[in-house]
Formats: C-alpha cells, structure tokens, sequence
C-alpha cells in the first residue's frame, strides 16, 4: 500500500469482485479519476467464510491462500485495465480480509470518491443496493456512486434533484464541484406533484390550476433559494441550467438524467430498518436508473476543498 491513507491527497476507490458490475465500475471509475486529475485505488475485500467449522486448520489456511491469490490476480489485472485506458493515471491497489462495503469504508476518506457496481436488474438489483452499495452510502464519509452493469458512458452534463432540503444542498455542493473537475455542465431538476382539489366537477380545473401556479412559484422559489446560497466564486461561471415540472420526482429525475453522465442526489440521514437512510426518491432512482448515481452520504464532506 502507498503513503498513509489518513494522509493521502483525494483519491477514486472502486471496489473490484470479478463480476461485470463491478468492471463497468473500474471503467467509469478510472475515467473520472483521470479527469478529476486524482488516482485510483482499486480495492478487493476477501469475503470471509460463513460456515468454517468443517475446515481443519490447514484446510481453512490453503483456502485463504487461495483466496488471497485470486485477490491479487484480480487486483493486477485490474491494473492492467486502468492502465490500458489511461497510462498516465497513478494507480494503486488494496487487498484486505474484510468484506465488500467493511474494506471500502475503511479506505474512504472526506474528499474521496467511491464507485461501486450495481449487479441485476429489477428485485434482485434492488436487494443487492440493499445489501452492499445502500449500506455503503448511508455510512461513507464521501460520495458513493454506483455504476449499472449497462451504463452508457455520455459526457458533458450532471444533473442533479434539489428540493430545499439539507440533503438537496448538499448534493448540489457536489454536482457542481465535480462539474468544475471534469468539465461539465449542471443541469438542476425540481418537481412537483399538483394535489387532486377536493372541489366539484364544476370547480376541480380552475382550483387545479391554481395549485399548479401556487406549485410552479413555490418551484421556482426553491430552486433560486438553492442556487443563490450554495454557488460560489469558483462554481458562478458553470453552465447551470434549471428544470421545473410537474411531475413524480423519480420520474422527473430519470427523464433529465437519461443521458447524462451521472444523476446526483441526496440522502436524508434518517430511516431505520436495516440501516437504510435514503429517502424514497434516491432509492428507486439508484434501482432503476441507466447511468451512474452519485449519492450523498450524510456525513460527507465533498472535497478538501470544496464550496
């Protein structure tokens, strides 16, 4: 391993397993560190036997030996792969004992970046999220962004849900420093879903538009309030842009995030079972999204030196 990693500059760790889901993220993960000019730290995690009690000593020793030799084949030929798209990136590998999210999270610092690889499609996506890259953002010191096994790599515009919340900020923090490092536009989406008026037939469309304006303004409102007090002197000469419609925010996120490089959103830091802290929305984009999903923990801190 290279210098200390509490004293390291930011880095962009992706972890590895051999599965396409995760080389499509070595792939992305490796593009966006040459552009955002940091190294890559590719990360294995041995996974440690669930049932060892049939092993004899020896027997559970060779296991692990073999395990840490497909570990270190992986973790060169993943190099290979880095280097092969981008020679001149500075690479580095990490092999620990612990499993997938225990070994990202111990290489993760405020300012990093991890990618990770969503495997599946459909329920079975959905619970893999659950069980490693979902645990992963709701504990990660820094963003996590999950790369889909299919991602279309698109380049050029972030686009990025804000509400008015903490979370919404935050996220919108990141989209635009990022923005800066690669060289991309930002594009800002804000929906809204107009109540059914409880009036009579007679009445609905007149009070149905009415909410529609009251929402459009309150929209409008939300989205200049957002930007006014996260854009800074480094961010001010982007290209933002602005999205507003009437429409369920998962729906509207996917839309305007359809062929972008990557969808950012925010996670709200509450929430209990099984340790998932992410609102609604930023769940069922990250299950059924087609490009890459940045996801801000809440105890993140974007860059070093962020805005």
């Amino acid at each position: 391993m290279d210098m200390n990693a509490q004293e390291r500059p930011p880095a962009v760790i992706v972890g590895v397993d051999g599965r396409p889901a995760a080389h499509a993220a070595l792939l992305w993960a490796t593009e966006v560190a040459a552009r955002r000019g940091e190294r890559l730290r590719i990360v294995h995690g041995l996974e440690t036997p669930m049932v060892t009690g049939t092993y004899s000593g020896t027997e559970r020793h060779q296991a692990d030996e073999r395990a840490r030799e497909a570990g270190r084949r992986l973790l060169d030929e993943s190099v290979e792969h880095a280097r092969a798209l981008r020679p001149e990136l500075e690479v580095a590998t990490v092999l620990a004992s612990e499993g997938a999210p225990e070994v990202l999270l111990d290489e993760a610092r405020h300012g990093d970046l991890i990618v990770v690889g969503s495997r599946g499609l459909g329920a079975i996506r959905a619970i893999m999220l659950g069980s490693v890259s979902v645990r992963t953002s709701a504990h990660a010191p820094c963003p996590v962004i999950v790369v889909p096994e299919t991602a279309t790599q698109h380049r050029g515009r972030i686009v990025v849900g804000v509400d008015g919340s903490e979370s919404s900020r935050r996220a919108l923090r990141f989209a635009l420093r990022h923005a800066l490092l690669v060289d991309a536009s930002v594009e800002v989406v804000n929906s809204w879903e107009v109540p059914l008026p409880q009036d009579s037939e007679s009445q609905a469309t007149d009070a149905r538009s009415l909410h529609e304006e009251v929402f459009d303004r309150q929209s409008e409102e939300i989205v200049a309030g957002v930007l006014a007090e996260v854009i800074d002197d480094e961010t001010e000469d982007l290209d933002i842009s602005a999205v507003r419609m009437q429409s369920d925010p998962v729906k509207a996120l996917l839309d305007a995030g359809r062929e972008a490089e990557l969808i950012v959103v925010g996670s709200r830091g509450r929430g209990g079972v099984r340790g998932l802290v992410m609102g609604s929305t930023s769940q069922e984009v990250l299950r059924q999204a087609r490009v890459p999903v940045a996801v801000l923990p809440p105890h993140s801190e974007e860059t070093g030196q962020g805005p």
